[in-house]
């Protein structure tokens, strides 16, 4: 056997996978993390003389007008600009689960599109239970969130998704 068909003998770091102490071509990094983070679920009623003063913005009237709201915040990592900057659609869908006999289920949706160098977001849904066909009952309210896709060609992916639970809603016959 000749000398020139042999590799030399190469005695890797001991302690060390031999795929990272014997070459110095393999590098394993990390280029972000993209980290968004939901929080105050909320819901309240728009009532000038509420139910209830202690629970009035969990109490609303079928007349009434309500909003549900939630805040987003991304981290401030480079990737996280770059995702930011590409207009990246936020949608965020509020599902009202019924609790009872007479109470029903409906979701509404709302998006946001990021822009550039805006980290907080605040998703904001406006109704009244008459014309969303909330009926009388009790509500527990999540907000179910998806991240992407953007309006650049490049951002055509799901990037994230979450949700946030348990805000509770009163509905009662006006």
């Amino acid at each position: 056997m000749s000398n020139s068909k042999m590799r030399p003998t190469v005695i890797g770091v001991p302690g060390q996978p031999d795929e990272l102490s014997l070459s110095e071509t393999y590098s394993k990094n990390v280029m972000g993390p993209v980290i968004f983070e939901l929080y105050d679920l909320n819901v309240a009623g728009a009532s000038a003389d509420p139910a209830a003063p202690a629970q009035s913005q969990y109490i609303v009237a079928t007349n009434e007008s309500y909003t549900t709201s939630l805040k987003i915040k991304f981290n401030d990592t480079p990737l996280t600009k770059l995702l930011l900057c590409l207009g990246v659609k936020i949608n965020v869908t509020f599902s009202f689960e019924g609790i009872g006999a007479g109470a029903t289920e409906k979701d509404f949706t709302t998006s946001i599109t990021t822009m550039s160098n805006v980290y907080d977001y605040v998703a904001t849904y406006t109704g009244s239970p008459d014309s969303d066909g909330l009926t009388p009952g009790f509500y527990e309210i999540t907000g179910v969130v998806t991240i992407g896709p953007g309006a650049h060609a490049c951002a055509q992916f799901l990037f994230g998704a979450g949700y946030i639970s348990k805000v509770l809603l009163q509905v009662y016959k006006a």
